[in-house]
């Protein structure tokens, strides 16, 4: 997918929600971080959000937007 096509959207704590739902996992309290970490980590991916510098070879990931924007 063209990173200007996945840049176009953040990924609202609703679908965050949703998507960590559909894993079997309740969201609970945690924050968005620690429940996208999460979520990176059920999906057999690195828990990367937020740690990239403001760069990414994962143009498919669906926090990107929200990662290139966090700095953990």
């Amino acid at each position: 997918m063209p990173v200007a096509n996945v840049l176009k959207k953040s990924i609202t704590m609703p679908e965050i929600r949703k998507k960590a739902k559909n894993l079997g996992m309740t969201a609970g309290k945690m924050k968005k971080a620690e429940l996208i970490h999460a979520i990176q980590q059920a999906e057999g991916y690195t828990a990367c959000f937020g740690r990239s510098n403001g760069q990414c070879a994962y143009t498919d990931c669906c926090f990107i937007k929200d990662c290139l924007k966090t700095n953990l």
